[in-house]
């Protein structure tokens, strides 16, 4: 059921074609595909009303659609490269009033940070037009989660104009504060640091060694204050991927 008659659809981009560890989302953690975590993970999520998986009209993603039925979840095909357009049309298709913006390369994200960002935002919303973790980092990255009002978004789809915008979605609303009403929310402690997302064999080692040890106990149901506490009893899980670089947007 929408929240004050608000309909919050959380859009997770994904697709195959990965230039550093491709068809990463459809690698199996735990007897799943990595994609399938996703969506588990993202229906705790309490004020989420509708999960579109949006991929590309591309013949290999054909992949990600097929997965997406099996896992009866909506999905939205559209533009490769500017995957603001794509954002854009899946959420217009889907009557979103409020759009949640998520990755599919963040098997790890926490369903209580998230539900508590969309809620800061439904609180706040006639205060704020976007509202996220992910500008001024105090959680792992890995726990992106974007939130803002589809009339933000169609404004960004309507102005933006260079490719970093088109390519990454919200860069043009989180650039123009003098445009939008921007807010962070923040963790007490900074754990931004660990690099929780999907992009490398490195970062695939830690995130299947975090699932070998939580995910036989606890599902899907474990969160960041677990893997915090993993860290702790197994100090090494911190090397595996330490090396590994973020792309820049």
């Amino acid at each position: 059921m929408a929240i004050d008659n608000f309909n919050v659809v959380c859009i997770m981009q994904a697709r195959t074609g990965s230039t550093r560890l491709p068809e990463k989302v459809l690698k199996k953690v735990c007897g799943k595909i990595v994609l399938e975590h996703d969506v588990d993970r993202l229906k705790r999520v309490e004020n989420i009303d509708k999960i579109v998986i949006a991929t590309t009209k591309l013949e290999k993603d054909n992949a990600i659609v097929e997965e997406a039925k099996k896992l009866n979840i909506t999905y939205f095909r559209g533009s490769e490269e500017n995957v603001l357009s794509r954002y854009y049309y899946a959420a217009k298709e889907n009557n979103a009033d409020v759009v949640v913006r998520v990755t599919s390369d963040c098997p790890l994200i926490d369903s209580e940070i998230t539900e508590k960002i969309i809620q800061y935002y439904l609180d706040n919303n006639a205060k704020y037009d976007y509202v996220s973790n992910t500008i001024d980092r105090t959680y792992p990255r890995g726990l992106d989660t974007e939130v803002f009002s589809f009339k933000a978004l169609e404004k960004a789809f309507n102005e933006a104009e260079n490719l970093r915008d088109k390519e990454h979605v919200t860069p043009y609303i989180w650039g123009n504060s003098r445009i939008f009403r921007l807010a962070q929310y923040k963790n007490d402690i900074d754990y931004s640091s660990f690099r929780w997302t999907l992009d490398t064999i490195e970062d695939f080692q830690l995130i299947s060694s975090i699932y070998d040890k939580l995910y036989f106990k606890k599902g899907n149901q474990f969160d960041m204050n677990d893997i915090l506490n993993l860290y702790k009893k197994y100090p090494k899980l911190l090397k595996i991927n330490e090396d590994i670089s973020q792309k820049e947007v």
